[in-house]
């Protein structure tokens, strides 16, 4: 299984889970683990998706969700699990 963690941050308005999980689904993207917190206003979510069903490249998708992001006013990365990990390794 290929995973990768997206994250999303930025100012709380109804719909942004509706949207991300929509643009997933479209590209055969499965959620396996999702959190989100809400706090004083700003949304922050993380979820763990498997990417092995994607049809197009990886970077494309990860373009597609980040310009997604820009379009619905909040922040979206995405990053295969193996750079997440590197990069926050204690």
């Amino acid at each position: 299984m290929s995973k990768a963690i997206i994250t999303v941050v930025g100012k709380d308005t109804v719909g942004i889970i509706a949207r991300v999980c929509t643009f997933l689904a479209e590209n055969k993207v499965n959620i396996l683990d999702i959190s989100q917190t809400i706090v004083q206003g700003y949304f922050n979510m993380m979820m763990i998706v498997d990417i092995s069903a994607l049809e197009d490249r990886f970077g494309a998708m990860a373009d597609g969700i980040e310009a997604l992001g820009d379009e619905i006013g909040v922040k979206i990365k995405c990053q295969k699990e193996e750079i997440f990990t590197s990069m926050h390794r204690i």
